[in-house]
């Protein structure tokens, strides 16, 4: 199964300051784990830049020039106490975006099963005209808009398991039946948004976890409720917001999932895939902020996709 790995030296340019627990050091504990020689048949990708009309398939064309001209030309300036934009942040940011294009025309031409962005700025917060939580744009809705518009697909599942709501995401898809948007994530926690209740048009499935829950809570509450729905969704594409900050270590959060628990929800997305879209995944990474416990669990989700 051929895997993919993207990565760029322009995601440790977006500089979010000291003692900001969305640092580039994410990202370098996790490149010294996936160039090991345990990963040295996962195909390292460097992705183009995002363009301005991939971007407004989900945001429009306003706020993406309002972002630019925020773009400070020296130091830091704070859309809001946690959100940073640093001289290089709209290019790190174009570069996301440009990833996970590039990883829906790989997968979806063939040229591989699945891929891996280990990206940053992050997305799944950002909504249609507003930046928050860590994110810019919305990269995981813009590669679902991306594979919905440029290869005609029916429909697009998007999985969330990161330990925050998705908000930007559910706005996205929240009046857009062909798009499925399942998250599990801790209440109460930021950013206060994705009770049972929120549905949409049936498309959105939120399944909260309350302080405390380990993995036998996580299996359960998936193996109950979003598998089945996405069987019975029956995606053409499978897309994964990929947070490791459910993971017992983690400072943000207070959900105790481990690896092995990552290692069982991405093979049972990979079942869902087998079945219904040709294995095609592609796996976004969202948060994740203890530095050893991320790289541990990003090994264990990317060595899963390798062996499916």
């Amino acid at each position: 199964m051929k895997s993919l790995y993207y990565t760029h030296p322009d995601f440790l340019l977006h500089d979010t300051g000291s003692n900001h627990p969305e640092c580039a050091d994410r990202l370098r504990s996790i490149s010294q784990i996936l160039e090991t020689p345990a990963f040295s048949e996962l195909i390292k990708k460097s992705p183009p830049l995002g363009t301005e009309q991939q971007i407004s398939l989900v945001h429009p064309l306003r706020y993406i020039e309002t972002l630019r001209k925020a773009i400070p030309e020296l130091g830091l300036h704070f859309l809001d106490p946690d959100t940073v934009l640093s001289p290089m942040s709209f290019q790190a940011a174009l570069r996301a975006v440009g990833a996970v294009c590039d990883a829906v025309d790989q997968v979806l031409i063939g040229k591989a099963n699945n891929a891996f962005c280990a990206l940053r700025p992050p997305g799944h917060h950002a909504e249609p005209e507003r930046a928050m939580g860590f994110c810019l744009f919305n990269n995981i809705a813009i590669a679902a808009q991306y594979a919905l518009h440029h290869y005609q697909l029916d429909r697009v599942a998007i999985v969330d398991f990161d330990v925050h709501h998705g908000n930007g995401t559910q706005a996205a898809f929240y009046n857009q039946a062909n798009v499925l948007y399942a998250s599990s994530h801790e209440m109460p926690n930021y950013p206060g948004t994705g009770f049972p209740n929120e549905k949409g048009m049936d498309n959105i499935i939120n399944v909260p976890l309350e302080s405390g829950d380990t993995g036998v809570e996580f299996r359960e509450k998936y193996s109950r409720v979003i598998l089945p729905a996405l069987n019975h969704f029956k995606p053409d594409l499978l897309l994964i917001s990929a947070g490791f900050d459910a993971h017992q270590q983690d400072p943000l959060s207070s959900i105790n999932l481990h690896e092995n628990d990552f290692q069982w929800i991405t093979q049972e997305l990979m079942n869902i895939a087998d079945h219904h879209c040709q294995r095609r995944i592609i796996s976004v990474l969202e948060g994740g902020y203890h530095l050893q416990a991320l790289a541990s669990s990003v090994a264990t989700h990317v060595k899963t996709l390798m062996n499916g």
